[in-house]
């Protein structure tokens, strides 16, 4: 997807050789015009998979998925990093490593917005290695919910996190695909969609 590569290009920023900073459009600035083609490009991708929800993690996967969601005439749903006082039906719940803040959480789906009739698109900001998008799986799989793919806004290919949900059967679609973060330089692959 050009104009998100562009957008890398033009504001993101190089931390180190694993991490590259996008807050002012993706996580924690967020720029709707964007997020709404990212979520657009995403409906387009999976337009006849049949999906019946959009699946995402709280926070910065939100928007794209919000997008994608209303594109495709579905309701979204969010995984909770931290249970609220009024999630006290049955949840669905995993464990999961985040690269970027180096932390294990709990993430938990309430069990009333997924079933075993759900075909499942989940969205997320960031790929490194997996395990965000891996707990996603894990959650629509205890709903008995069949995931037709994950879209991922941008993939750090030079990590092991596609390999991971491709060895899992899953159908991964990445917009932006970074090859490498070296020397404070961003290097594309050719991005999936």
């Amino acid at each position: 997807m050009e104009e998100l590569v562009q957008r890398i290009k033009e504001d993101g920023h190089v931390l180190g050789e694993g991490v590259l900073k996008v807050d002012s459009f993706v996580t924690h600035q967020v720029a709707p015009d964007l997020m709404e083609a990212i979520g657009n490009r995403f409906a387009e991708v999976f337009a006849k998979a049949g999906i019946t929800k959009v699946v995402t993690i709280e926070a910065s996967g939100i928007a794209p998925a919000l997008f994608a969601a209303k594109k495709l005439d579905v309701p979204m749903i969010f995984a909770r990093k931290a249970k609220s006082l009024t999630m006290d039906e049955e949840l669905l719940t995993t464990s999961v490593y985040s690269f970027t803040k180096q932390v294990t959480s709990q993430i938990s789906i309430s069990r009333k917005f997924l079933s075993n009739e759900d075909k499942v698109l989940i969205i997320d900001d960031f790929l490194a290695n997996g395990q965000a998008a891996k707990g996603l799986v894990e959650l629509c799989q205890q709903a008995g919910a069949e995931v037709d793919g994950i879209g991922i806004v941008i993939e750090k290919s030079f990590q092991d996190g596609r390999e991971l949900l491709e060895e899992m059967g899953m159908r991964v679609v990445s917009l932006a695909r970074i090859a490498s973060l070296k020397n404070g330089a961003v290097e594309f692959l050719e991005g999936d969609a």
